[in-house]
């Protein structure tokens, strides 16, 4: 039996997220007192007196309402309802029972879920103010004063939400699931990448760029294995970030490269690779990420038979910096190649993580120095004592020399080249440290 979920569910700028923080204790959800900032379903881990929970912080809900994204927000609310196991309705003390309100509360009942109705911005201890008694009026039971900002009543609100939850005796241990961050820029189809893997609608889709602002978690399970998909902002231009929220978003999106052992980088087939293309792949290179070149919306592309080949070759060059990392091309609105996708994922993680022992490093060593001589300066030739395997993620190689200086990049490249050959570590960058002997880690 896994994790009890639970939803937080109100309408706009009611303190959500800021509830959502304060309970799972980080800051996964993005706080800007603007309406309509958390967008998609956003989960977090809450263990409360030795009991686990899963929170799900989602969209404001406007139930009138006919815009695209604020309708599409409320589909993800409702999602997020059908799937939990009770719910948190959030409402603001100050601004007092609305007619949205109402409208929430009434869909939360004919859900037929527990329902815990928590009274927000109540900032002042003690008595509660007179706007707060009338919440009663939507037929939710006792409502809880509680200070999303100060933490002020979530001890009380966290009991009352255990009461209607049922825990496993046993904990659920976590598999080894291979955590895949989706990344480019905006507008190339992360989040329909996403949605086509996890067969559902889990992150909402709009040619509308910059729709997704959060990191999005969803664990998918396959033939192929277990994986976490982060679905994330797409990653603009600096002097394009216009706004707070989309500086928090990039930086949620490279936290995400953060935590995942391979890196999707999304090109729009259709528009072929810009600068900025580069720039995001940057990123899941310098943190050493397994990296995948995915070429979206290939379907949508006029071709011939020698289309690929020409996009392939000119994608190597573009990418000569990570000339590591496979390209391959899909389409996520048709499937096209995703089991392909899911068999190279597999193979990026096991190269990432691979490790290599001392004998086999220094065999290899061996080979290379007697088929192409170590360089010499000023008649004093680099000698290389042995080589030992320091780390993985990514694959880190320590070279003990006699003198640095001695060791050319071209040289180092050379050896790298060798270790990939003979392990076959596609997908992951390989970094290599230099040591003299005798010289201190």
């Amino acid at each position: 039996m896994g994790k009890p979920v639970v939803a937080i569910v109100g309408r706009p700028n009611v303190g959500k997220s800021t509830l959502f923080n304060k309970l799972v204790g980080k800051r996964l959800s993005i706080v800007e007192d603007t309406p309509g900032v958390t967008r998609d379903r956003i989960f977090g881990d809450v263990e409360w007196c030795g009991k686990q929970f899963s929170l799900v912080d989602t969209g404001g809900i406007e139930p009138m309402s006919r815009d695209v994204i604020l309708s599409q927000m409320r589909q993800q609310a409702q999602l997020a309802i059908d799937a939990a196991d009770a719910a948190i309705l959030v409402t603001d003390v100050r601004s007092g029972v609305t007619a949205t309100d109402g409208d929430i509360a009434s869909m939360l009942l004919k859900s037929g879920i527990p329902v815990v109705l928590c009274v927000n911005k109540c900032d002042q201890v003690g008595e509660p103010p007179a706007e707060f008694y009338e919440f009663y009026n939507l037929g939710l039971g006792d409502p809880f004063m509680v200070s999303s900002v100060h933490g002020h009543g979530t001890g009380d609100l966290l009991d009352r939400v255990c009461e209607f939850l049922t825990f496993s005796e046993e904990a659920e241990e976590e598999g080894e699931n291979i955590k895949v961050a989706v990344i480019g820029k905006p507008n190339v189809g992360k989040s329909s990448l996403v949605n086509k893997v996890a067969g559902e609608n889990r992150c909402i889709v709009s040619e509308i760029a910059g729709t997704t602002r959060d990191a999005i978690d969803t664990t998918i399970e396959n033939q192929f294995g277990a994986f976490t998909f982060i679905d994330t902002a797409g990653l603009r231009k600096k002097s394009r970030v216009e706004d707070a929220i989309e500086h928090y978003s990039n930086l949620r999106a490279q936290m995400a490269v953060e935590r995942a052992d391979v890196c999707l980088i999304l090109i729009d087939g259709t528009v072929g690779f810009t600068e900025q293309d580069s720039k995001v792949a940057g990123i899941a290179h310098e943190a050493g990420k397994g990296c995948i070149v995915v070429v979206n919306k290939w379907d949508a592309v006029e071709k011939d038979d020698k289309t690929m080949q020409e996009m392939r070759e000119k994608l190597q060059k573009d990418f000569s910096f990570m000339s590591y990392a496979p390209i391959l091309f899909i389409s996520a609105k048709t499937g096209q190649r995703l089991d392909k996708l899911f068999e190279m994922i597999c193979a990026v993680a096991s190269s990432n993580a691979m490790r290599v022992t001392t004998g086999a490093l220094n065999d290899i060593l061996a080979q290379a120095t007697a088929r192409v001589q170590p360089p010499t300066d000023k008649g004093k030739r680099l000698k290389i004592y042995y080589m030992t395997q320091a780390s993985t993620k990514p694959p880190t190689f320590v070279c003990f020399v006699n003198d640095h200086e001695l060791f050319h990049f071209s040289y180092q490249r050379y050896l790298e080249n060798r270790i990939r050959e003979t392990f076959g570590l596609q997908g992951t960058p390989v970094r290599m440290v230099v040591r003299e002997r005798g010289e201190k880690d």
